[in-house]
């Protein structure tokens, strides 16, 4: 437990916990991957799913970043889609699409045939994640991990619409037509969610974040009826393990709220949202975020300025990390990534 507690000291843990930090801590949503040329080389060759089930490819691109950068946290790299493949559900990601499933859940009996996941699915995760926290337990004074999961929802949009979708149309016919079939892949997919996150928290992740991607597509009525309770039981049980979650949907304006009493320590702000306003909506919890992902295609200083604002703004909550307000966008100049974490990290707080 030595690492563990040295790294409780990190402006991350100290900022997720909602104590004093040295300064606001930093890192960004999809640090490891597209915009990296260092990453575009290891991959090549390799299809997405393929490396995220590799061990030593999965360490080598979460800290990518961190050694480039210097950020406050590294995010495990890997997909939503992941523990589906890892319990054998039958999907690929195709380049330019996304995810693709071969066979829709339509029925009980679809939802049934998916089997619940263990460990044994995944032993690469569990290999990466140790080999990753004995690295990074040296790097910048000791840098925590955050683990990855996709939240039920987006999950469940993958496995009923068989990929990636502008409307989720299928997703909310089987929700409001068919509950019993619903509640059941909800429940399944909270399962394996939970049981993936169980498995990276086990290995060393210093902390969680849970990527409800799509749940923006939904009324705050429909979201508290029918998917909040399965994204409380995912967070309730890794809550059970003492380390932070954060909750991180895209387009959730009308949402924030729920999705922090959905039982998040820290609730992921996108950029539509001025962080002002989601302090307000989130309560008495930690604020993540929201710089627009295209600013770092502005003037350096254009980026830094609205950087300020949004560090500013985050003095109002109970704890702030500086993030994105979603993905770093593919075409992002990695050394304009840089400026902003340097940035960042040293702006005044006292």
């Amino acid at each position: 437990m030595g690492e563990q507690n040295h790294l409780s000291d990190s402006a991350f843990l100290k900022a997720v916990r909602g104590e004093p930090v040295p300064h606001t801590p930093v890192w960004f949503m999809r640090q490891a991957g597209r915009s990296l040329p260092e990453y575009l080389a290891i991959r090549e060759g390799t299809q997405m799913l393929e490396s995220c089930m590799n061990a030593e490819l999965v360490t080598e691109i979460t800290l990518q970043p961190v050694r480039r950068y210097g950020v406050d946290a590294a995010i495990f790299f890997s997909d939503i889609v992941l523990p589906l493949k890892a319990v054998g559900v039958d999907l690929d990601i195709k380049p330019g699409v996304g995810p693709v499933v071969a066979d829709p859940v339509r029925t009980l009996a679809d939802v049934e045939a998916i089997p619940d996941l263990t460990p044994e699915h995944v032993p690469f995760i569990t290999e990466a994640v140790q080999t990753l926290t004995s690295e990074l337990a040296s790097i910048n004074g000791g840098t925590p991990l955050i683990g990855f999961a996709g939240a039920p929802f987006t999950v469940a949009s993958y496995l009923v619409e068989g990929g990636p979708s502008k409307e989720h149309a299928k997703t909310k016919a089987l929700m409001f037509g068919a509950p019993d079939v619903w509640d059941a892949l909800m429940r399944k997919i909270a399962g394996i969610s939970a049981a993936f996150l169980e498995v990276q928290v086990a290995a060393g992740a210093s902390a969680i974040q849970l990527f409800d991607s799509w749940a923006g597509a939904l009324t705050p009525g429909d979201y508290q009826q029918h998917v909040m309770p399965h994204s409380s039981a995912v967070l309730e049980r890794i809550g059970a393990l003492g380390v932070p979650r954060i909750h991180f949907g895209v387009g959730t304006t009308n949402l924030l709220t729920l999705m922090g009493e959905a039982g998040a320590d820290v609730v992921g702000v996108d950029w539509r949202t001025p962080l002002a306003d989601g302090i307000a909506r989130v309560g008495d919890r930690g604020v993540q975020g929201n710089l627009d992902p295209t600013l770092v295609f502005a003037p350096t200083e254009v980026m830094t300025a609205r950087a300020a604002e949004v560090i500013e703004a985050g003095r109002a909550a109970k704890g702030h990390v500086f993030n994105l307000g979603h993905g770093v966008i593919p075409s992002t100049d990695p050394d304009q990534l840089a400026r902003l974490t340097e940035f960042v990290q040293t702006y005044p707080l006292d």
